[in-house]
């Protein structure tokens, strides 16, 4: 495998940024020119009988997957479409002609792959019918490195008996993870960490990231005792995080209300099955159907709901151990070589039809 890339040079936040400020555009205009210029240069020892059996265009390629049509007509071109850019900025609150912008462009990028990749069944729905049987559901899953985490950690936990003991000395212990988008619920999850705090039940978070409603988070928790009890951190690294996960009890999913959120098995689910911990997330139609019992499933936008299965898991060790041997079940139905294979099947189809053209 070979690989051509020319980072954009532009973080999420400075592309939501552009879709709040269109005045913006001629900045990622100008990026794209350049990074285009240099992966048409690159592509062309990729020609003619060097040319690939088939190109991977990756996470939001909505704009590259249409340079690699022109560079590569006959090709079979794949695109990983895990997020549809105008169901994105409907969930950041944009809507109009923005969005029905976005629309259009989500529309060109999946007409100009062979193979768009999914995530759930909601999103494959959101194919146009000319290019739906185009579509092919893969779940996101977790690297290699979030299972060497979780098996660490459960190695650890077994040689220490970690898991019966639960007081205000050793609290459960909670992660979350993410960019605090609405997508993710956060506002929830502060008002359910506030509700344990005022119940007296001892759990120690930690929240690793900042965004759009982390501010509102900061807010909710500022004067509750849960404020002592809850860690922030701006970022971890990648090859850190997987460690830095496991060593939690539960790991937490999303809990957001939006269209995206009711639509998606987000990455940090899949991660944290992987990582050992107990997952508890949203009860929605992807996620139950995904994840089954692997999770314990809570309504969408319901701190109290959330706060309940918290408690239950801070005060019941034999709850928190089924929920762990319940999530190391699941996990092992999203490890790389399992979670791709709907993608190879479909690949074979589709290189074996671009020969018959």
């Amino acid at each position: 495998m070979r690989e051509l890339d020319e980072p954009l040079g532009l973080s999420t936040a400075d592309r939501v940024a552009i879709l709040k400020q269109p005045w913006r555009l001629p900045v990622l205009a100008g990026r794209l020119a350049s990074r285009w210029s240099r992966l048409t240069a690159g592509s062309r020892r990729y020609r003619g009988s060097h040319k690939p059996d088939a190109l991977l265009v990756g996470y939001m390629g909505h704009f590259d997957v249409l340079l690699a049509r022109l560079l590569y007509p006959r090709t079979t071109i794949i695109l990983d479409h895990l997020i549809f850019a105008s169901g994105t900025a409907r969930d950041r609150g944009e809507d109009g002609v923005k969005a029905k912008l976005l629309s259009v462009l989500d529309r060109m990028a999946t007409h100009c792959a062979d193979v768009v990749v999914l995530d759930t069944a909601e999103h494959a729905a959101k194919l146009d019918g000319a290019v739906r049987d185009h579509g092919v559901i893969v779940p996101v899953g977790a690297p290699s490195a979030w299972f060497t985490a979780g098996e660490a950690a459960r190695t650890k936990r077994t040689t220490s008996g970690d898991d019966d003991v639960r007081n205000a000395d050793r609290p459960l212990t909670v992660v979350f993870f993410g960019l605090f988008t609405p997508l993710q619920g956060t506002p929830y999850i502060a008002q359910a960490l506030r509700q344990l705090a005022e119940r007296g039940v001892p759990v120690r978070t930690l929240l690793i990231g900042s965004g759009q409603d982390r501010a509102e988070c900061e807010q909710i928790l500022a004067d509750s005792p849960a404020g002592q009890m809850v860690q922030w951190r701006d970022w971890v690294d990648s090859a850190e995080l997987p460690r830095v996960v496991a060593e939690h009890d539960v790991c937490l999913g999303i809990v957001g209300t939006t269209d995206k959120a009711l639509d998606v098995v987000p990455n940090k689910v899949y991660q944290g099955l992987a990582a050992g911990c107990a997952v508890v997330t949203s009860d929605t139609a992807p996620q139950r159907r995904a994840i089954g019992d692997g999770a314990i499933l809570v309504p969408p936008g319901d701190p109290h709901a959330l706060a309940d299965a918290l408690e239950r898991l801070a005060t019941d060790p034999a709850a928190l151990r089924a929920a762990r041997e319940h999530a190391a079940a699941a996990a092992e139905a999203f490890v790389p070589e399992q979670a791709v294979a709907p993608l190879v099947a479909a690949l074979e189809r589709a290189v074996a039809a671009e020969g018959d053209r």
